[in-house]
């Protein structure tokens, strides 16, 4: 397998990553392709075509010989084809390719067809959904954000594209970079959270990961850099719905982890589902052109996402099939998905005139340059060996990588009288739907992974070495079990320690899973507050795949683990930390509100004209009746099993226009246990011609400390962290007071101090 790494230095200093990634070769492999002339056998391909082989090369469609996991992902529609159907396709120049197949086996078959018997000789291009791992799974994204630690994600993305090019995939549909901001939506599992900096980083570096050093190299998998653009802004969080905001919201918040993915070297895209101001993302030429391809010079394919270009006429965009064929394709999205309408109607609309001839060459053109890019003109098989398939899957150091990725991923919420870690001699009381069996363990997104292949949190618990530990469900998901929580309370008096293991499934969250309430389930909650009553300890591991609002005796008990969804060693990880093997280092990538119905919450929101005050409650201010406007557990929060303290700041009074400064605070661990801490720097522009938030995350860096050890923490700021969109959305920065923050989380104190930027 190829490797590769980045500076500790990059991984930890925020935007001097995106800088770093913005000038890797990965970035120089990207401006190449932007002005490549193909090699002149496949150029003199593009002559050769009819216009319906060209429309051909433009259509890709799900795989009709699947099965499994991605059957249900994409049902086949009544009276679809069948694979020898599929295949005849194929080899007539109606496809470019199909997406989560059945492996090497399929990939041979379709592959040796097209190149022995079709007329061109095109090879096809297979894509998959390997969202967070293949055979192996990792966290869900979401939870592997959780980290704060982008060359983790850059290395499971490097190890799932290890996995998946051997079953023959060439591209895969990741990573997903919308920004999240309302907990509701189910599809925040599949990013990276909140935040616009965490979220370029990650975009970056997974990008790199499954791209490797070249796109040609037999372990290398093209990235697709979606959902182009603001899905996760959909109103009230309802998947698939409409997006209704300011172009500098847009260009500020959501667009820079797009952007960010691109410059890392991604040669996809793909359309997101949602409108955005009115005009349906699959067709709006000003996004897909004036953005993304006149400013930000993007030279490669834009695909639709599922049927999205068939479904702007249901929006009432496009009047039938072939005006939205022809709305899309104008718009500039590349090839079209499942709906078959490029296939079916591009021919014809160039013959009519509606399309330009110029305009269909220029896009197949450029699928012909991502598939010699990809080495397929080269070798059409380099990525398809059933030997290698086998071999590959889940190997030790995939299994290795998946552990380390869950313990990193995990975020200590609470941990009141130190009860946690636990000791493996006490008696413990394994409790809740999730504390025992082979499902809701690889959690949502999974194409090709098998629960039954995941570990277990009791299989976990048991192989730490726990001595006495008793298994309840107690509980189901989302309805009571006849007799449960009698059984369960029972379990709980005989134990010293109860852990409860409780939270979402894995259909609660991901693609169309939104919530209008985002709480434990009821049954679960009667289970708790039965447990609670015991009086015995409780240390709760949620499972969760958004920022939840806890209530009652979840949100009361001593101690609350964020587990999330953590694939194939799922048990085992848990177990780590919950006997202290290693300590918890997560912290949340997204806030948890104090209620539900608090959402949309964001650390990063505007202070208002009317702020609520940090000290007792005051009338008439932006808050909610039982709330603060503030989370209960906000972005940047999490324990560890050390004792922090921030001390000693240090904060220059004034920045110099074309100068720097360097802030500083001391960060001490005078606790029993070794930690690491994660050091954060927000600042907030005081007074500015368009409003600020009331903080913005800068940088962040992570600490190991010993017991007792004590480490000073430095950070530059220059004028070009402080760059804000001005009136006419041009980037500007204007002197004056900024607040700044060294602190464990975007609500916490931690130091501070101010300076003032002088021109």
């Amino acid at each position: 397998m190829s490797d590769f790494t980045i500076s500790r230095r990059a991984a930890l200093l925020g935007a001097g990553t995106i800088a770093a990634w913005a000038a890797s070769p990965a970035r120089a492999l990207l401006a190449a392709a932007e002005g490549e002339t193909l090699p002149a056998a496949i150029e003199a391909l593009l002559a050769r075509m009819t216009l319906e082989e060209k429309a051909g090369q433009l259509q890709l469609n799900a795989a009709a010989w699947s099965g499994g996991i991605a059957t249900g992902l994409n049902p086949p529609s009544s009276g679809g084809p069948s694979f020898d159907d599929q295949l005849a396709d194929a080899v007539a120049g109606k496809l470019t390719g199909v997406f989560n197949g059945n492996g090497a086996v399929m990939a041979r078959r379709m592959q040796q067809a097209v190149m022995r018997q079709s007329r061109l000789k095109i090879p096809l291009l297979f894509a998959a959904d390997v969202i967070h791992g293949h055979r192996t799974i990792f966290p869900v994204p979401v939870a592997e954000a959780a980290s704060f630690d982008p060359d983790l994600a850059m290395r499971t993305a490097r190890m799932a594209a290890y996995e998946a090019a051997a079953a023959g995939i060439d591209w895969t549909f990741f990573p997903m970079v919308d920004i999240a901001r309302d907990q509701r939506w189910g599809r925040t599992m599949e990013g990276a959270g909140e935040d616009t900096l965490l979220g370029q980083m990650f975009a970056a570096a997974r990008v790199r990961g499954f791209q490797g050093r070249n796109l040609a190299d037999a372990d290398a998998v093209m990235a697709c850099i979606k959902h182009f653009a603001a899905y996760g802004a959909a109103e009230s969080g309802l998947d698939y719905n409409s997006v209704d905001l300011s172009e500098r919201t847009l260009r500020e918040v959501y667009l820079p982890p797009y952007k960010a993915g691109f410059d890392a070297g991604a040669l996809s895209g793909m359309a997101s589902f949602n409108e955005i101001n009115g005009v349906p993302a699959t067709g709006n030429a000003w996004l897909m052109q004036q953005v993304l391809r006149d400013e930000w010079k993007f030279p490669g394919i834009i695909v639709s996402d599922y049927t999205g270009d068939e479904e702007m006429i249901a929006a009432g965009f496009a009047r039938d099939g072939k005006d939205a064929a022809r709305l899309a394709f104008l718009a500039g999205v590349d090839m079209s998905m499942q709906s078959n309408l490029y296939a079916l109607h591009l021919a014809d609309l160039v013959r009519e005139g509606a399309v330009p001839q110029a305009t269909l060459d220029r896009s197949v053109r450029r699928v012909l340059m991502v598939k010699h890019r990809l080495g397929l003109f080269d070798d059409p098989f380099r990525r398809i060996d059933a030997k290698r398939e086998t071999a590959r899957s889940r190997t030790r150091a995939a299994l290795a990588l998946s552990r380390e990725a869950a313990q990193k991923s995990m975020v200590l919420l609470k941990n009141d009288g130190d009860l946690l870690p636990l000791d493996p001699a006490r008696r413990i009381a394994l409790i809740g739907p999730f504390a025992s069996g082979q499902h809701d363990l690889n959690g949502p997104w999974v194409v090709y992974g098998d629960n039954n292949q995941a570990i277990d949190l009791a299989t976990g618990v048991k192989a730490a070495g726990a001595r006495a530990v008793s298994v309840t469900l107690g509980s189901g998901v989302e309805a009571p079990l006849a007799g449960g929580i009698d059984a369960a309370v029972a379990a709980a008096r005989a134990a010293d320690v109860v852990v409860l293991a409780i939270g979402e499934s894995e259909t609660m969250s991901g693609e169309a899973q939104s919530r209008t309430s985002i709480t434990v389930p009821a049954p679960q909650m009667a289970l708790a507050e039965a447990v609670a009553a015991t009086g015995k300890p409780i240390v709760v591991l949620l499972k969760n795949g958004r920022g939840l609002a806890l209530e009652g005796a979840v949100r009361d008990a001593p101690a609350i683990l964020v587990t999330w969804f953590l694939g194939s060693e799922t048990g085992h990880a848990i177990a780590d930390v919950l006997f202290g093997k290693v300590g918890p280092s997560g912290r949340l990538p997204l806030s948890f509100p104090h209620e539900s119905g608090q959402e949309p919450y964001y650390y990063a929101h505007k202070a208002t004209g009317r702020p609520a005050p940090d000290g007792p409650r005051e009338p008439y201010k932006a808050q909610w009746r039982t709330s603060p406007n503030a989370a209960l557990y906000p972005f940047g929060h999490g324990l560890t099993y050390g004792k922090v303290s921030y001390a000693v700041p240090v904060v220059p009074a004034t920045l110099a226009w074309d100068g720097r400064i360097e802030v500083a605070a001391t960060i001490t661990n005078t606790g029993r246990r070794a930690c690491e801490e994660l050091v954060q720097l927000y600042i907030r522009d005081r007074v500015a011609s368009i409003t600020r938030p009331v903080r913005e995350l800068k940088a962040f860096r992570r600490l190991a400390l010993a017991p007792g050890a004590s480490e000073t923490v430095r950070f530059t700021l220059t004028r070009a962290q402080l760059t804000f969109l001005g009136q006419d959305l041009q980037p500007t920065v204007e002197p004056g007071l900024f607040d700044v923050w060294i602190a464990p989380s975007a609500q916490a104190d931690g130091v501070h101090g101010s300076f003032t930027l002088t021109h």
